[in-house]
């Protein structure tokens, strides 16, 4: 499949934050052992590279963000002595900057697309 030519390379370049919130994530995954899965950590090795996402990535990342939302609502979600797995992974995947970022991206597409 052809990326959408709707997005430039620019616009599929993860942003700092997002980057910085993969990193996040993967140093709070080494410190307490636990948090994301394969897949999460190399989500976050790509987005911390800043490398520019395809549009089946985007559709990935969307989901993730949609079927893990639900984490928020757990125990020590963002306990910064001993934050959950699940925050932890959300942070492999971009942090809440990821998800706004990401949305913007399939708004776009999905409008470019008709």
């Amino acid at each position: 499949m052809i990326d959408h030519p709707a997005l430039s390379d620019d616009d599929r370049t993860p942003p700092d934050a997002v980057a910085e919130a993969a990193r996040r994530g993967l140093a709070l995954r080494e410190t307490h052992g636990r948090g994301g899965t394969g897949v999460g950590v190399r989500r976050a090795e790509g987005l911390m590279a800043q490398a520019p996402v395809s549009d089946r990535d985007i559709t990935s990342i969307y989901s993730y963000f949609a079927r893990h939302a639900v984490d928020q609502r757990g125990r020590d979600w963002s306990n910064r002595t001993r934050p959950s797995a699940g925050y932890i992974a959300w942070q492999l995947w971009g942090g809440d900057a990821g998800r706004d970022w990401i949305d913007g991206l399939r708004a776009r597409l999905r409008e470019a697309r008709g």
